[in-house]
């Protein structure tokens, strides 16, 4: 007689009655459509066990390993939450072995009454950490030739490095907005003439850049490219709705233009194939409409450059209370990106 069938099998799976039971009363709104696929991807469970929870596979970004290849991207700066949520993601960075961008930083350039709010290294540890100009910013201190208050700024955050968002959408929607008229990538030359390439970061904040800025951008030799493409925020159309009513619907059109992520990828792509010689700028970030580890699996795969993905929205609603929050937060796009990368292959 067989070992098993005088034993109760409950006492070798003592959770599967509640367990069917759930399966029972679960199984009808757990039913999806063909259309609830997502097609991006051949899954492949046969070749491979579960993820080793202990295992980390470094990717090498900024000169850096990282635990995963996520960025945590520049959120916010100056508000009443601002040092919480900097603190958190701060300690989300070195537990998690990732990188971090803060938001803007242009007050601190000549106030430092909400300088704490930045001031994380000692939450980060030796991890990545870059403030944050605009480029509007930048050319008035080109033109003012007050550049040293750039290495100020990075001294007292003891920051890495500098991102650099470039934002004239944002700029004319916005009441308050600055003009300039320089090109951004003049301004950066003259910048670089100043600051170590490897330590600026370029990016926008909304609507992406199409192919001929990407080539443009990635001919200087910057660190890296944050796309902040389309499908995100859209800062763009956050102004508008700060604006009167009239002017918001006269110019709204404006709001809808920009690439997404996706397309990006596509473009930096296509630079890679064909402008070798041009190109030395050799990293890429990955953001807007980046919802979760899924699409930045697939997205990262995708991108013949090496690449971090980054989704703000999801980190900064996770850092506004407490940090264990956060922190399971994390695990989990930390879970499921392994769970992709062990089963999941791309189409193409």
């Amino acid at each position: 007689m067989s070992h098993f069938q005088n034993q109760d099998y409950t006492d070798f799976d003592p959770t599967a009655t509640e367990r069917k039971k759930d399966h029972i009363e679960l199984a009808f709104k757990s039913k999806v459509g063909h259309g609830s696929l997502d097609n991006r991807f051949y899954y492949e469970p046969v070749l491979s066990g579960h993820p080793d929870e202990k295992k980390v596979e470094n990717s090498n970004f900024l000169g850096v390993d990282f635990d995963l290849p996520l960025w945590i991207s520049s959120m916010t700066g100056g508000t009443e939450k601002a040092g919480l949520i900097n603190k958190n993601l701060a300690i989300a960075c070195k537990e998690f072995g990732l990188g971090m961008g803060l938001g803007s930083c242009r007050q601190l350039l000549t106030d430092d009454s909400h300088l704490q709010d930045f001031q994380v290294r000692k939450y980060l540890g030796d991890r990545p950490l870059y403030a944050n100009l605009g480029i509007a910013q930048i050319i008035q201190l080109l033109e003012s030739n007050t550049t040293g208050l750039i290495f100020d700024l990075l001294d007292k955050l003891e920051a890495d490095g500098l991102i650099v968002h470039i934002n004239p959408m944002q700029e004319f929607m916005q009441p308050e907005g600055d003009r300039y008229f320089k090109s951004p990538s003049e301004a950066l030359t003259a910048l670089l003439d100043i600051i170590d390439g490897s330590k600026i970061i370029v990016k926008e904040v909304g609507q992406g850049m199409g192919p001929q800025s990407l080539l443009a951008l990635m001919s200087l030799p910057v660190a890296a490219v944050d796309f902040a493409a389309g499908g995100g925020t859209n800062f763009a159309l956050l102004e508008i709705l700060r604006t009167r009513e009239g002017l918001a619907h006269a110019l709204e059109p404006l709001t809808r233009v920009g690439h997404t992520a996706e397309e990006m990828v596509g473009f930096t792509n296509w630079l890679y194939d064909n402008h070798q010689q041009t190109i030395q700028c050799r990293q890429v970030i990955i953001s807007g409409g980046v919802r979760d580890f899924l699409d930045g699996y697939y997205l990262t795969q995708q991108s013949k450059f090496p690449a971090l993905y980054a989704h703000a929205s999801g980190f900064l609603k996770h850092a506004m209370g407490d940090y264990e929050d956060l922190q399971a937060y994390v695990s989990q796009q930390k879970e499921g990106y392994h769970m992709a990368k062990t089963f999941l292959r791309i189409k193409e």
